[in-house]
């Protein structure tokens, strides 16, 4: 287990505050959530690790070999070693509360997280996320608070599998909220807003 287990960026908060792990979609890096990261919770510590993958130069946190094809052994490597850099971060600094969000590829590696350590965070935002496989959660994630945003025209996220996905985390406890937009792939300020919301009403307790 080790803080440093990710080229990343930490950007300090309150502290005892929350923590805030961002996690960026293909071809991102470490600095593109955590500006956002910063508006949607003042107050806490942002923790961005960069994908350990590169996709023709495009980092990624983990292997695929097509477009919504997944290489699911490259998947549970990188699901194990973000879990242990995530739990590592949090045992140093005992935040009041977990927060993740991620995008597109970012939302997949933190779902699949979610998956395997249901109890590590406390609220997740998954924007874009695209789960082709039945996901197998590791417990329940009841009294967990998980956000998932989409486009209706998204080619890369099909609207079914994101319903699909709410399913199983409804199934399995969890407390979702589904934030839709008209369009594609691209975040959109409603989406935003709900993942504002959701992380505000965590930090007062709701």
């Amino acid at each position: 287990m080790s803080k440093d287990a990710y080229i990343h960026k930490v950007l300090p908060g309150s502290p005892g505050g929350p923590m805030l792990f961002v996690f960026h979609g293909t071809g991102g890096d470490e600095t593109q959530l955590l500006s956002p990261g910063r508006d949607l919770v003042p107050q806490a510590t942002i923790i961005s690790p960069r994908g350990d993958v590169s996709e023709h130069g495009a980092a990624r946190f983990f292997r695929r070999t097509g477009e919504g094809v997944y290489d699911m052994d490259d998947l549970a490597r990188g699901t194990s070693k973000m879990a242990e850099f995530v739990k590592a971060h949090v045992e140093a600094a005992k935040p009041s509360a977990v927060l993740g969000l991620g995008y597109s590829n970012g939302a997949n590696i933190l779902a699949s997280v979610v998956f395997a350590e249901p109890g590590l965070f406390d609220a997740t935002v998954l924007m874009h996320p695209l789960i082709p496989f039945e996901p197998k959660v590791e417990g329940n994630l009841a009294g967990r608070h998980i956000l998932l945003t989409a486009g209706k025209r998204d080619p890369i996220c099909p609207p079914n599998l994101t319903t699909r996905l709410e399913a199983y985390l409804r199934a399995d406890g969890a407390d979702v909220t589904v934030e839709w937009h008209e369009g594609g792939h691209e975040v959109r300020p409603n989406e935003i807003e709900a993942a504002r919301r959701l992380f505000a009403g965590v930090a007062q307790g709701v």
